[in-house]
């Protein structure tokens, strides 16, 4: 990770700061991730019965891959202001979406994030 002049005169940013830094980055991984799974699987109808009878047509591993994608897709609401069921709608960088962004991130975003994981455990 590159030591910015900022960092230099007022120490390492705080959790919050390192969570603006890592949103859109991170706000990127998940999405290019939902892309590629909306690629792979049948249209999704809108109605709540269609949608019913689409998710019993998807065989084991595209129902894995659905249910990735309404996960991701709400971690990526989340980011946007719209939170997610299961996290705390002030964590502006929760851990689910972490897990989800790690190995589809670059090599300084993965560093952010051992470091943002560090500043929420002290």
């Amino acid at each position: 990770m590159t030591v910015t002049a900022d960092a230099a005169l007022h120490g390492p940013p705080s959790g919050a700061g390192l969570a603006e830094l890592l949103h859109a980055s991170v706000r990127a991984a998940l999405a290019a991730r939902v892309a590629k799974l909306r690629t792979s699987l049948p249209a999704r109808p809108a109605t709540a019965l269609e949608r019913f009878a689409w998710w019993k047509s998807l065989d084991p591993g595209q129902a894995r891959d659905a249910a990735l994608l309404d996960h991701l897709e709400a971690l990526c609401g989340h980011l946007d202001g719209r939170p997610a069921l299961g996290v705390a709608p002030d964590d502006p960088m929760p851990e689910a979406a972490l897990d989800a962004a790690e190995g589809f991130t670059s090599g300084p975003v993965a560093d952010l994030i051992r470091t943002y994981r560090a500043t929420r455990t002290c």
